[in-house]
Formats: C-alpha cells, sequence, structure tokens
C-alpha cells in the first residue's frame, strides 16, 4: 500500500484547492526534489511541481486524477492514471475551450520516508492537445 505522503498528495491534486496543494507539496516533497519531466520556466524541485498544479487548476478547476492501478516496490510508487476536467482557462497560450479532456498518464514517485524526493513522468499530452483542438485529429 503506498506510504502517508503519497496519499496526501493524491488527495491535494483532487482538492481543486491551489493552496491546499501548494501546501501539501511542502509538507510531502523533500525540498530538493528532482523533477524529470519537462518544467516551465527550467524551475526545479518544489516549485516546478506547484507550477505544474497552479498552472493545471487554473486551466482545469475541475481536474481530477483517478488512479487506475498503483505498484510499490522498494522506495518507488507507480501509478497509471486517467486525468479528466473541463478547460475553462488559459493554458498552453490556448484562451479556455470549454472542451472536456481526458487522457492518461505515468508517474513513479521514489520516496525518502514519507515525502517524495524524485519525480518522473509521461503523460499523454498529443491526447490532452487534440482534444483541445490544438492538434488535428
Amino acid at each position: 500500500m503506498p506510504n502517508t505522503g503519497f496519499t496526501r498528495f493524491h488527495e491535494a491534486i483532487n482538492s481543486g484547492d491551489a493552496d491546499v496543494v501548494a501546501q501539501t507539496i511542502d509538507e510531502v516533497v523533500t525540498p530538493g526534489l528532482i523533477f524529470h519531466a519537462p518544467v516551465p520556466m527550467g524551475l526545479s524541485g518544489p516549485q516546478a511541481l506547484k507550477l505544474v498544479w497552479s498552472t493545471l487548476l487554473r486551466a482545469f478547476p475541475d481536474i481530477r486524477v483517478s488512479t487506475e492501478d498503483v505498484i510499490t516496490e522498494g522506495d518507488k510508487v507507480v501509478m497509471r492514471n486517467t486525468v479528466t476536467g473541463t478547460h475553462l482557462g488559459e493554458y498552453r497560450g490556448m484562451p479556455p475551450t470549454g472542451r472536456q479532456v481526458r487522457y492518461n498518464e505515468i508517474f513513479v514517485l521514489r520516496f525518502e520516508g514519507e515525502r517524495i524526493a524524485e519525480v518522473w513522468g509521461v503523460v499523454d499530452l498529443y491526447s490532452q492537445l487534440r482534444q483541445l483542438g490544438a492538434l488535428p485529429d
């Protein structure tokens, strides 16, 4: 079963509250977080994770991350998620479209105790952007 840090982070991202997400990141992420994913503006550590989530919550205020599978081994948790939301705010330079999106992602989190120390992620941005009308079908 995933650890408490994992559970708290997952609950926070589904709260829809950017302040709750930012506070939870401060509590469950190590200050030296290594983020192996393209992040905006070259930020790193917890600040990069906060920026990702504040951007997503502005663009998709009803965003929901449903975990389909969780695999734990040693200090790592792997999760396969389905993400849904409605595009109601600016995202990647696109004005709100009102379109609903549904896409998949897979993340690997490495923990130091109860805190997230490293993140690898693969998000199906092609599917997301296609559903928003930014890419052809």
